[in-house]
């Protein structure tokens, strides 16, 4: 079984086997990413791209805050399926894509998109050429002065999630990853409570893009 069958197995057990609200990466209110959003200062018509968006509820905030041109994405078809079945007719608002962004095939295709938002997948790319390729499929598809919201596990953080090892980050090692054709905006480190109640440190950071 090839690396993105396995992965993509293991999402779409994960997802199949729990209650998307019981997921150590659930939130009702994506309060932090919805904070750096405001701050790019986009047109409701301006393609976003949720990468990884899982089951997320970040999509349902956009969406009711009236932007159309949306993009979710996941590896996981089990994941992508509660989301479309939460947002009901909504989502046919949103073009949906199976895609590993570590190894893209489609993402990379779409054309332009003004925003580039990830929570929490970066920090599952523990391989080399995995995080190159995800660098590559962003600086393909990312607009000149468009901008990147990037949270991942802080230092201080987890070390492994859903069975899975984890590279954690702080604010410099994201900016000399995304260097030299980003610019860090702003960056601070939150922690989140699982729904079970346990600690999670992240960074969370907001980059635009030079040029």
């Amino acid at each position: 079984m090839s690396k993105m069958n396995q992965m993509k197995e293991h999402w779409d057990k994960t997802y199949g086997s729990n209650e998307n609200t019981k997921l150590g990466w659930y939130e009702e209110i994506p309060a932090k990413c919805l904070k750096l959003f405001e701050k790019c200062d986009l047109s409701k018509d301006d393609a976003i791209i949720d990468v990884g968006c899982g089951a997320s509820s970040f999509m349902d905030n956009l969406l009711s805050r009236g932007f159309t041109n949306l993009i979710g994405v996941d590896i996981s078809e089990k994941a992508l399926s509660l989301l479309k079945q939460r947002l009901g007719k909504k989502s046919s608002l949103v073009k949906w894509l199976v895609d590993d962004i570590s190894d893209s095939k489609k993402v990379r295709n779409i054309g332009e998109v003004a925003l580039w938002h990830d929570r929490a997948v970066l920090h599952f790319l523990i391989d080399k050429n995995g995080r190159q390729n995800y660098l590559n499929t962003l600086r393909t598809i990312l607009q000149k002065k468009g901008y990147a919201i990037i949270a991942t596990f802080s230092l201080s953080g987890a070390k492994k999630c859903s069975g899975l090892d984890i590279k954690n980050y702080d604010e410099n090692m994201l900016a000399e990853f995304l260097c030299p054709d980003f610019k860090l905006k702003e960056a601070f480190n939150y922690t989140y409570y699982t729904p079970s109640g346990s600690a999670r440190p992240y960074v969370y950071t907001l980059f635009q893009r030079i040029g």
